[in-house]
C-alpha cells in the first residue's frame, strides 16, 4: 500500500487533466458525460491501445470535440438494449482510429460490452473521482459545494449503468491511501455478479451440472469456469430449469455472449440459453 498526496496524483495525471479541462471549459461539454468519455479512453489505454489522451492533448479543439463525439457514440452503444444498430462497416470510428493508429469500430464495444462497462465503471471510481475534483468544483461553481471533504453533486450520477460516483474535494497536501497507480489493474475490482451468466434449460430435457461445466470448459477453456450453481428444487427428482455460471473474468462473459443479448448452445442434444446475469435484490 502506498500513500500519495493529492498534488502528486494531479501531477501524474496532468495530461488527462489538461484534456478534461479543455472538454468542460473550452468545448463546453457536459461534465458528467466528459467523465465517462475520459474513463472510456483510459480503459482503452489499459486494453493496449496507443496513448489516445496524450495524442489528443496536442490536437486542435475541433478534433478533440470530434473524438469526444465518437466516444459518446461508443457509450451509447454500451447503454443500448437491444444492441445498438451498427452499419455494415461495423460502425467504423475514423478519427479515433487515426489517432490510435489502429482500426476501432462500434462493433468492438458491442463484442466487449461487459468488459467495457466494468472497466469504465472502475476507471470512474478509482481514477476520475480523484484526479478531476478541483476542476469539477471550479466548473460547477456551486458555492454550497465548495467546502473541503464534502462530496460534489455531478450531473448524470448516479448513472443507470455505472452507478454512483463519489467525488470529494481534498486539499493538495491530503494523503491518499492509494494503491500504486502504475501497477493497479482496474479489472481487479470486478465482483462475482459481473462475471456471472444466467443459463436456462428446456423443460423435459434435463441438463446436469457436469454437462454445463463440460460445455463451457470446452468453449472457453478449462480454467474459465469458476462455479456452476444449479437451481434448487424441492425434490431431487425435479428438473433444474436454470443455473448461474460463474466465470473467471468479465472477458469470458463477453466470449460467451459475443455481443448478443441471448446466446444459444447445445450439449448432448439439449439446448442451453445464456444471458448476462442481473442481480435482483
Amino acid at each position: 500500500m502506498t500513500s500519495l498526496r493529492t498534488a502528486e496524483l494531479y501531477a501524474f495525471h496532468h495530461v488527462d487533466r489538461q484534456v478534461f479541462t479543455k472538454m468542460v471549459k473550452d468545448l463546453l461539454r457536459d461534465p458528467g458525460e466528459s467523465l465517462l468519455v475520459i474513463a472510456l479512453w483510459l480503459w482503452l489505454e489499459r486494453k493496449g491501445y496507443p496513448k489516445i489522451i496524450v495524442k489528443l492533448a496536442s490536437l486542435p479543439d475541433f478534433l478533440v470535440y470530434s473524438a469526444a463525439q465518437e466516444a459518446a457514440l461508443c457509450l451509447k452503444c454500451l447503454e443500448n438494449t437491444p444492441p445498438f444498430p451498427i452499419s455494415r462497416d461495423g460502425g467504423f470510428l475514423p478519427l479515433t482510429s487515426r489517432v490510435m493508429e489502429r482500426n476501432l469500430a462500434l462493433q468492438f464495444f458491442q463484442d466487449n460490452k461487459f468488459s467495457a462497462i466494468c472497466g469504465i465503471r472502475s476507471m470512474l471510481t478509482n481514477v476520475c473521482s480523484r484526479i478531476f475534483t478541483d476542476i469539477l468544483e471550479h466548473h460547477l461553481g456551486n458555492p454550497t459545494q465548495a467546502a473541503l471533504n464534502q462530496p460534489l453533486l455531478i450531473p448524470g450520477f448516479p448513472h443507470p449503468l455505472y452507478g454512483d460516483l463519489v467525488i470529494v474535494l481534498r486539499p493538495p497536501d491530503h494523503n491518499l491511501p492509494a494503491r500504486d497507480p502504475w501497477a493497479w489493474d482496474p479489472m481487479n475490482d470486478v465482483d462475482e455478479c459481473d462475471r456471472t451468466v444466467f443459463l436456462t434449460f428446456s423443460r423435459g430435457f434435463p441438463v446436469s451440472k457436469e454437462e454445463v461445466r463440460e460445455l463451457f470448459s470446452e468453449v472457453l477453456g478449462l480454467d474459465c469456469v469458476s462455479d456452476v450453481v444449479m437451481q434448487e428444487t424441492p425434490k431431487t427428482s425435479e428438473q433444474c430449469l436454470y443455473a448461474k455460471l460463474v466465470l473467471n473474468s468479465v472477458e469470458s462473459v463477453d466470449r460467451v455472449l459475443t455481443g448478443r443479448k441471448v446466446a444459444k448452445f447445445q450439449i448432448n442434444g439439449k439446448h442451453i440459453w445464456a444471458r448476462k446475469y442481473e442481480r435482483r435484490d
